[in-house]
């Protein structure tokens, strides 16, 4: 006969008061605490795997404060899910349930990415060889533009999968939001995988470009800018659960989707693509040009989730921790206005290193609305407007003239 017995169970949430609206962060904290006390009192003989004759092994496990994972024992009998029962972050409801959806908007993202599959290979690259192999045809600050930019992409996209891999997607307890990072992950390979294409088709030194981010200056920076954000939610032994812990999560997320996917991209893809509107190396840019849609939606789905941690948990925002967030987008502006001036030192390709600074401080702005924050830089306007349009673009042929912008998978589009 099995033995269900749980020496913890009192101090367990039980399954049918698992609505978020019903429960306190204080009570659910103090829950946690309670349990985890508990646990600690337990004698080693206790706490140890417990098995007696005829029963099967039975090991106290101590609530994890991040919440459900997904790997939880199977409860037979135990009712079945509700909407409310879903939470963003912190949630033990059963993460195996995809449905009912809580956020249909996380779903629908999934299914737009999903629609939008697209591979390196399919990109013909002949004319960016011919280019780059000849004499006249760059001149050395377009190369380097080209070359600057592949190094930093190649090493962030590696950066952002392994953030969302080992950190994001464990710590994030709503199903269909995971279904969507999932999707995510696999897009940023893709990237890399892009990336090392264009590396190999122009037979440009793989060493030199992939650990540029060791090498040059403005490239490390940002890298290891990013680093700071996530090394606490690397770190398997971080929960959230509490304010301080719940907060830092909310504030990597905007760090790693408002900033990093948000802001330190959009130099390079405004100079990879304003090389493709002037009929140069138009196979890497037609690359980015993909890129920077799916780059859009990952963005939009971060500034979702990190809206959604918000309303759910408003105790988080508070007024100092707006000003922290303040800071480090202003930093990060910095950041991104030396890596426009470090790959574009002279005026080429009808741009400078002001118009980008002018346009990320737009581009501040815009990110600094949409997760509610005022803007940092009045007046501030948009020199490339052109960029707007292209990731705006809907079932138009792309200025390269190769294939639809809109590429959709066979089964997904519509002929009408």
């Amino acid at each position: 006969m099995l033995n269900w017995d749980d020496p913890l169970a009192k101090f367990k949430q039980p399954a049918g008061n698992m609505n978020a609206n019903t429960n306190t962060d204080v009570e659910r904290y103090a829950r946690a605490a309670a349990a985890t006390e508990m646990l600690g009192r337990l004698e080693p003989e206790a706490a140890a795997p417990m098995k007696a004759v005829g029963t099967a092994p039975v090991v106290p496990q101590a609530p994890e404060q991040a919440g459900a994972t997904g790997l939880e024992q199977v409860e037979f009998g135990a009712r079945r899910l509700a909407v409310d029962d879903k939470m963003m972050i912190n949630c033990r409801a059963d993460l195996n349930q995809l449905v009912p959806f809580k956020y249909k908007w996380a779903w629908q993202k999934y299914l737009n990415a999903c629609a939008n599959h697209w591979m390196p290979q399919e990109i013909n690259m002949t004319a960016d060889i011919a280019l780059w192999k000849s004499r006249d045809g760059l001149t050395d600050d377009e190369r380097q533009v080209i070359k600057r930019n592949l190094g930093f992409f190649s090493t962030a996209d590696s950066l952002v999968a392994n953030n969302l891999v080992l950190a994001v997607y464990r710590l994030i307890t709503n199903p269909e939001c995971r279904q969507y990072l999932l999707r995510q992950a696999f897009e940023e390979a893709l990237h890399t995988h892009a990336y090392q294409y264009c590396v190999e088709s122009l037979g440009l030194d793989e060493a030199e470009i992939f650990n540029m981010y060791r090498e040059i200056p403005a490239v490390h920076d940002k890298a290891s800018w990013a680093m700071r954000f996530t090394e606490s939610l690397g770190d398997p032994t971080f929960r959230t659960g509490t304010p301080e812990a719940d907060q830092r999560l909310l504030r990597d997320l905007i760090a790693f989707y408002v900033v990093f996917e948000g802001i330190f991209f959009y130099v390079g893809f405004v100079q990879i693509l304003s090389m493709g509107r002037r009929n140069k190396m138009t196979g890497v840019a037609e690359q980015f040009q993909y890129i920077l849609r799916d780059e859009s939606m990952h963005m939009n789905f971060g500034i979702d989730v990190i809206n959604q941690i918000k309303v759910e948990n408003p105790h988080l925002w508070t007024e100092e921790f707006q000003r922290e967030i303040i800071t480090l987008i202003r930093e990060a502006i910095d950041f991104e206005i030396s890596y426009a001036r470090d790959t574009m030192p002279r005026g080429i390709l009808g741009l400078n290193a002001n118009m980008f600074e002018e346009y990320l401080q737009y581009i501040a702005n815009r990110r600094c609305a949409q997760i509610g924050l005022a803007e940092q830089y009045p007046g501030a306007s948009n020199p490339f407007p052109w960029m707007s349009e292209i990731i705006d673009l809907k079932k138009e042929k792309n200025f390269f003239e190769t294939r639809v912008t809109e590429y959709q998978t066979g089964g997904a589009l519509s002929w009408d």
